[in-house]
């Protein structure tokens, strides 16, 4: 099977190694530091005790790698547009592309029944071009539970989870989707086919919106956060709206802010994603997980005072640090 992986991050490393190590014909597309690492030393894994490196093509250019049976869409949500522009060489009529990134997906209401099938959401694909660019046909959603960093380009460490959450916008059980779910069983992954990957999409972000942000404007890690009790007590009135606006589209979430707290608590002192890539001096993907969630609460009528909040704080911050 030749599988592309788009984004050779820490976790879209993390899959390509597991994905070559069972098998599959792994490229990578990738430009600066990274690909001179890929090049020089292939595609590397360190897990636990045990270090991996897999020879894989790599090329900043889609157009060297040609139709794959498979695309990994492992970037963050502010490079979309880029990937968007350059990823048609890639693929071809029955070409899966599997989206392993955080926060709410430009293709969330495709294939999602009611009043709001089909909308675009302006947050994450302004004019429409990355839905353009990459069929809905093609899209497998992918909700990933595992931390992952860098040790350098290229060379990923895996620190703790295994879960990946997948299935198709349509919640259908296809072929496809169950094919696809048993390759990433092969390679190690433990592999759940959602009934409504819509719904896994937004409980994974019902806990991230909010502490993503805060410790990237603060610096603290989540045991810091959860150990503030006003802290504590706004991020739960955003979840609070984020989960009403759930209600509303149809992706009830029944837990309470403080069930989804105690989950938090047990990553310790854990260095969240965003705070990294202000560390790293990258731009954050403020927009796919808390502008996107005011923009469906203007959407469905649910006002969003401490959303709004967040957003305008986080998104000055993000400015006036050159990341947003």
């Amino acid at each position: 099977m030749k599988v592309c992986i788009y984004g050779a991050g820490a976790i879209g490393g993390w899959i390509g190694v597991r994905l070559a190590r069972a098998g599959c014909d792994v490229s990578v597309v990738a430009r600066g530091a990274t690909l001179a690492g890929l090049q020089a030393h292939g595609l590397r894994l360190q897990e636990g005790e045990q270090a991996h490196a897999v020879p894989v093509k790599a090329s900043a250019s889609p157009a060297d790698l040609g139709v794959q049976d498979l695309v990994v869409v492992a970037v963050k949500a502010p490079a979309m547009a880029e990937v968007a522009r350059a990823i048609g060489p890639l693929l071809g009529p029955d070409t899966l592309v599997l989206t392993a990134m955080n926060g709410v997906p430009w293709w969330f209401f495709q294939g999602f029944g009611g009043e709001y099938a089909g909308t675009r959401l302006k947050a994450v694909d302004p004019e429409g071009a990355i839905a353009q660019a990459i069929p809905a046909r093609h899209i497998i959603g992918c909700v990933v539970h595992a931390s992952c960093s860098l040790r350098e380009p290229g060379f990923v460490q895996h620190h703790f989870g295994n879960r990946l959450i997948v299935g198709e916008p349509s919640g259908e059980k296809t072929q496809r989707v169950r094919g696809l779910v048993a390759l990433l069983q092969r390679s190690g992954f433990e592999t759940e086919l959602s009934e409504q990957i819509q719904k896994d999409a937004w409980y994974k972000l019902w806990g991230n919106m909010t502490v993503n942000p805060v410790s990237a404007m603060t610096g603290a890690t989540t045991d810091r956060i959860m150990d503030d009790e006003l802290v504590r007590g706004f991020i739960s009135a955003v979840m609070l709206e984020a989960r009403e606006i759930g209600a509303r589209v149809g992706i009830p979430i029944t837990q309470m802010p403080e069930d989804r707290h105690q989950v938090t608590r047990k990553l310790g002192a854990f260095k969240t994603s965003m705070l990294q890539d202000v560390e790293a001096g990258k731009p954050v993907e403020l927009d796919a997980l808390v502008t996107v969630v005011q923009e469906m609460g203007a959407m469905t009528g649910v006002p969003t005072p401490f959303t709004d909040a967040l957003l305008g704080l986080a998104r000055l911050h993000a400015r006036v640090h050159g990341l947003y």
